[in-house]
């Protein structure tokens, strides 16, 4: 009965999105406060222009011309045709054969030393996108809208196959929750040599360890993805540490503002533990919530534009595109930006799909920014396909994404922590490797982790294998 009200609750936030009201708009600032610690980033777009002065920046923003509204169609039962249309076997050979072009005769690691966003290229990307109204849209025809039709036959008519077990006994056998390294052996953090360290910290929380910078990922260290904590999705399997636990980090990187990756109690705690010396990177229009919560140091970004942590120059952090939608209230619906992170050091490029349906996006990302070292993917919450496949990938697209962005490894993540939709709990890393073999690629290059287990990946100075 608790698992159906909590169910229940989702969907009343999904049913509030398929009925968004009013309309607005919001000019963004574009000015920097250089010697501040809270500005909002330059599109990349302007970054490339000739400085203007304040009124003539207000002038062109005031005479900005409309986009077409993001009030979506409703679903369709029918599913549009699939965009993994290619066989495994060209989808493999066309992933290796965009890595070689990519780096072309500069495959060292020296060559990656001085990374400079090329703002020729801008015409090559997706770029973000506002509907008339002033809110977010996705500007990919794999892209629909959960209508409140839809979300009553999900949630009325699916069968729950998730089958969580009560069993503290039998959820400790079979996703056993670690004491990360870091705990008892806080001397090791940083200590990576010229590889790249993960750890997973359940549903889409990672810490990376690279080029002498240690970040998370959508961090949430409550018991409930949910704005009160006694109702909404709760944890079957706890954070394998607290935040007073957590080593230092130097940033978080936010992707959406959804509950499970959005944590406002996990976000109070971190800036009482780090304070102003902790680097947020969130998406377009997260800047006065993260504000709101206290957090001095914050950087808001679009897709494609670029920042980097103070005394850490040489790691960019670059937020990119994804398929999803944001909403933390009734009426916010779609007006912070989302999207995914590519973090490009000197040594080692990581990437963090965040939450997402399939998109060509990851190609666009996988040929400005790959090859990568590492890749955090999400394969969970995807059951049914019908309802779920436009915000969320399953295993097999995962693997895609894994393909179409040139990482030579990947971690599997948003699954085995909160039950968000119908397939069995313990299914994706099963499914993640059925796909992978259908692919030909090995588990080893797209692995999942225990929680709050870590692991090392030393690339190979000539990239791929």
């Amino acid at each position: 009965m608790v698992r159906r009200l909590a169910r229940w609750s989702g969907c009343l936030e999904l049913f509030s999105l398929s009925l968004a009201p009013g309309r607005w708009t919001a000019k963004r600032e574009q000015q920097q406060e250089l010697g501040g610690r809270r500005w909002r980033a330059q599109q990349p777009e302007e970054a490339g222009k000739e400085k203007r002065t304040s009124s003539s920046v207000m002038d062109e923003e005031d005479e900005e011309t409309p986009q077409e509204s993001s009030l979506p169609e409703e679903m369709n039962e029918e599913q549009p045709l699939s965009p993994c249309d290619q066989s495994p076997e060209e989808t493999v050979r066309k992933r290796q054969n965009s890595s070689q072009g990519s780096r072309g005769s500069d495959s060292s690691r020296t060559s990656r030393k001085s990374f400079r966003l090329d703002y020729r290229l801008e015409e090559d990307v997706t770029k973000s996108k506002k509907g008339k109204d002033g809110r977010f849209v996705n500007p990919w025809p794999t892209w629909k809208a959960p209508s409140f039709p839809n979300i009553l036959k999900w949630y009325l008519t699916e069968k729950d196959n998730s089958k969580v077990p009560s069993s503290k006994q039998e959820l400790d056998r079979e996703l056993p929750v670690l004491k990360p390294y870091f705990v008892e052996n806080p001397e090791l953090v940083g200590k990576t040599a010229d590889g790249i360290r993960v750890t997973w910290l359940g549903h889409a929380s990672v810490m990376v360890e690279m080029d002498e910078i240690t970040f998370l990922t959508d961090p949430i260290f409550s018991q409930r993805a949910s704005p009160i904590q006694y109702v909404g999705p709760k944890r079957f399997r706890g954070p394998p540490c607290t935040v007073d636990q957590l080593p230092k980090i130097d940033a978080v990187v936010i992707s959406h503002t959804h509950y499970d990756h959005l944590d406002y109690h996990t976000v109070q705690d971190l800036n009482n533990r780090f304070g102003s010396e902790l680097r947020w990177f969130v998406p377009l229009g997260l800047l006065d919530w993260m504000q709101k919560c206290g957090c001095e140091n914050v950087i808001e970004l679009d897709w494609w534009a670029e920042n980097c942590v103070p005394g850490h120059d040489a790691v960019t952090f670059v937020f990119t595109p994804a398929q999803h939608w944001s909403k933390r209230t009734a009426t916010d619906d779609n007006r912070a930006l989302w999207g995914s992170w590519s973090v490009l050091g000197p040594l080692n490029r990581f990437f963090f799909a965040g939450d997402t349906g399939y998109c060509v996006a990851f190609e666009e990302i996988g040929k400005r920014f790959g090859p990568f070292d590492l890749a955090a993917i999400p394969i969970g919450a995807y059951e049914p396909r019908w309802f779920m496949k436009y915000q969320h990938v399953d295993p097999e697209e995962a693997v895609r994404i894994h393909i179409d962005v040139q990482t030579k490894k990947s971690v599997g993540i948003h699954w085995g922590t909160f039950a968000l939709a119908y397939e069995f709990y313990l299914d994706p890393p099963i499914k993640l490797k059925e796909a992978l073999d259908r692919y030909g690629l090995k588990t080893e290059d797209f692995f999942v982790l225990k929680h709050g287990e870590s692991r090392d990946i030393n690339i190979n100075e000539d990239g791929f294998d």
